[in-house]
């Protein structure tokens, strides 16, 4: 049986592990530290009943199974991408950032079909639960320092909301990582900016714009939800303001597509005042003979600096994220698709962009 997050809670509790217990355990764990660790006031294996203690080695066992690493790639940039095998073998990738970030996935694929992005390309095939996301924290911890996680891999946040909620206050509550620390990002969803306020670890939030066009979001997400980019940049800023922490709005650079004057004059209308950083993400460009949307490439090096000194003129916060790993098929689900197929790595059209 899938180990999830209440089923953990009641093995414990079935062990005889009072709260205190059962929280030392689960904050051990998302530390990557040993479970008998113990509690605050009482260190060491003799915090907990007997019975518990006994059962640790077999539980940490099951823990240690609910994902493993596949493959490692490291690139030039010094991030590393891991792909990763769940109990189902269905597999996931994750990246380890520079400066202690981490970019996990929450699903299985992805619904919205954004036309740039590989992961969408395979459909949603399956939810991953709290646990599966958390113990992608875990497995880096094995390795480094984790102090930022961003939800910016494979998949959709507001699609698989709850078990997204559940694995953030876990890393809020028991993971030692700061609130604006983690950060969820979206394409934009009205559950999302009704959920989120109501949240006991209030997140970050990352906002996936690309356009100030309904028409183009529309074509560019063809399975977002309708909802115009000015009300999306509207609802995101209230809860950004709520919180404290500027929204980050993503923008994957599209030569020709949203990278002309109009979208940078529409930008800097829409985005005057907002309490936000507009991060720029220059498509990765796959080879030619590839798999690739070859109806998309990179604007060039003066194009991007142009606009982002015509933003910068208008008072926009700006800032050109390169995407980690794209030497290495960074982009959000190119690792997985190619262990699918069996192909050799390229670059990747769509990578993670946090830092």
């Amino acid at each position: 049986m899938t180990l999830t997050l209440d089923s953990l809670h009641q093995r414990l509790q079935d062990l005889g592990a009072r709260p205190v217990h059962r929280d030392a355990i689960i904050r051990a764990w998302l530390q990557a530290q040993p479970l008998d660790r113990g509690t605050r006031r009482q260190p060491g294996a003799h915090a907990f009943p007997l019975r518990l203690r006994q059962a640790l080695p077999t539980l940490a066992d099951e823990l240690a199974q609910v994902l493993q690493r596949r493959s490692e790639h490291p690139a030039a940039d010094g991030s590393r991408r891991w792909l990763l095998a769940l109990r189902d073998e269905q597999l996931i990738e994750s990246v380890l950032l520079l400066r202690d970030g981490l970019c996990i996935s929450s699903q299985v694929g992805c619904a919205v079909g954004c036309r740039f992005c590989m992961t969408g390309r395979s459909g949603l095939l399956r939810q991953l639960s709290s646990l599966e996301m958390v113990a992608q924290v875990v497995l880096a911890r094995q390795e480094k320092t984790i102090r930022k996680v961003v939800f910016m891999g494979m998949g959709e946040p507001a699609h698989n909301l709850d078990e997204v909620i559940a694995s953030i206050e876990l890393l809020g509550e028991f993971g030692d990582i700061a609130h604006k620390n983690l950060v969820l990002s979206t394409v934009g969803d009205e559950r999302v900016f009704a959920r989120l306020p109501q949240m006991r670890v209030k997140p970050a939030l990352a906002l996936s714009l690309h356009t100030t066009r309904a028409d183009l979001r529309a074509e560019l997400l063809p399975r977002a939800p309708r909802i115009a980019p000015a009300d999306l940049v509207a609802a995101a800023e209230t809860y950004a303001r709520q919180v404290a922490y500027p929204i980050q709005l993503q923008w994957t650079l599209l030569a020709g597509v949203n990278d002309g004057d109009d979208e940078i004059a529409a930008l800097a209308h829409l985005l005057h005042g907002k309490y936000a950083i507009l991060n720029l993400i220059p498509y990765n460009s796959l080879d030619s003979d590839g798999p690739t949307h070859a109806d998309f490439r990179r604007p060039s090096s003066e194009r991007i600096a142009a606009m982002v000194a015509r933003l910068q003129g208008h008072g926009i916060l700006t800032k050109v994220r390169q995407s980690a790993g794209q030497d290495v098929a960074g982009g959000c689900g190119q690792l997985r698709a190619r262990a699918g197929q069996r192909l050799p790595l390229r670059a990747a059209p769509e990578a993670c962009h946090a830092g």
